[in-house]
């Protein structure tokens, strides 16, 4: 029987996504860096909340171009304090917002103020929304278990630099690896640290063994990989959706076109 694994796309075994809260002016200079290494993330943002410290709704298309924005409530309040009635507007209301102006599903969430019940979490896949993101750091490199609870690698100011360095350096092929960074852009202004995501982006973009993901690319890949159909003997595998995957047959890389059938 063929020995089978499962790839991240292009065959490979890393992959970085990152995230960042609030959208406040401080994103640009994030997403400059972010583009010029090759990063790249998601931004929750609240589309309820406008002043003068965030980026106006009317910039989100050309600034975060080729990164996800994803829900973070309409107002950002404590909602494991609210009424199950109130958290179905400030995550609808907020996502009705964004896809009206970016005209396409938005299915993200993180967590506003890290708050969060098993009642919420149960709420969300009939709001539309596929998976949201807890404050935290687990320091480690293993795909989540709960996307409803998605615990990041670690704060980019909790031992980025090192965890970043440990995470380049991984080399067996035989697991998947996912390094989380999570955020708030304001954060390198207010501690006078941007060197820290500069130096992270420039050891970790680049890489030609890891792959550059959003939040909802992970989620949606992952789904993806999880529904491919195989043979009882590992064969052949139909994908039925309509991008490819990558799977390891016998130590060789194979791409599985989106809506065939694939002899292995």
């Amino acid at each position: 029987m063929n020995k089978i694994y499962f790839c991240f796309p292009g065959g490979k075994h890393k992959a970085l996504t990152m995230s960042y809260d609030d959208g406040k002016e401080e994103d640009r200079r994030l997403v400059e860096i972010f583009n010029r290494y090759g990063i790249r993330g998601t931004f929750h943002v609240n589309s309820g909340i406008k002043d003068n410290i965030r980026i106006p709704m009317e910039e989100y298309l050309d600034l975060y171009q080729g990164h996800e924005i994803a829900c973070h409530t309409l107002t950002h309040p404590t909602i494991a304090r609210c009424p199950l009635p109130e958290v179905v507007n400030e995550v609808l209301e907020d996502r009705i917002r964004l896809e009206t102006l970016l005209h396409r599903p938005v299915r993200g969430l993180s967590y506003p103020n890290g708050s969060y019940s098993d009642e919420i979490k149960k709420l969300l896949p009939s709001l539309g929304i596929k998976y949201s993101r807890i404050v935290g750091d687990s320091h480690g490199f293993d795909l989540p278990t709960d996307v409803y609870e998605w615990k990041p690698t670690c704060h980019h100011n909790h031992n980025l630099l090192e965890d970043g360095k440990a995470f380049v350096d991984l080399h067996k092929t035989q697991y998947l690896y996912l390094m989380y960074v999570w955020g708030h852009s304001y954060e390198f202004t207010r501690d006078n640290n941007w060197e820290v995501m500069e130096e992270f982006c420039k050891m970790a973009g680049g890489r030609e063994d890891i792959w550059y993901a959003t939040n909802i690319e992970y989620v949606d890949y992952m789904e993806m990989m999880n529904r491919l159909q195989f043979a009882a003997d590992n064969s052949f595998v139909y994908n039925p959706y309509v991008t490819s995957a990558w799977i390891s047959v016998n130590n060789e890389i194979r791409e599985i076109k989106g809506g065939q059938l694939t002899q292995l």
